[in-house]
């Protein structure tokens, strides 16, 4: 079972290995998605936490409780086909590689297991051919 997360950390705990902790106290697998720490020394991590789900659950409450904001990733990016004109103005945009140009097609492709919802090619996209289902 998997899990993606939207973690975000407060100045306190931005220096210490809490996924480490984490993975190893629960049997987890991770894949980092997508990490930043703010000028404010905020910390923002994007991740898929994989293993049996009572321990995936043990471990979001354990976060929780240590003062982490934990979020589900419960938005999905679609792209709609029909709309896309293939400008490719989204691709360059992609922090995590989910759109890609087909060099044979010279069409935009989407992968939305590798999409992390951030929402920066609904904004760049000039035809509004990706869209966020909630």
């Amino acid at each position: 079972m998997g899990k993606k997360l939207i973690l975000n950390f407060p100045p306190s705990l931005v220096d210490k290995p809490i996924i480490s902790s984490l993975v190893r106290k629960f049997n987890l697998d991770f894949n980092i998605l997508k990490a930043y720490v703010t000028p404010e020394k905020e910390g923002n991590l994007v991740l898929e936490l994989n293993g049996n789900e009572d321990q995936v659950m043990k471990a979001i409450e354990n976060l929780l409780n240590i003062g982490v904001n934990v979020e589900l990733l419960s938005k999905e990016v679609e792209m709609e086909r029909d709309r896309c004109t293939d400008c490719t103005a989204c691709i360059p945009q992609c922090p995590v590689g989910a759109l890609w140009l087909d060099r044979e097609t010279y069409e935009v492709n989407f992968d939305s297991e590798k999409c992390i919802a951030c929402g920066i090619c609904l904004k760049v996209c000039p035809t509004k051919a990706m869209v966020l289902r909630i």
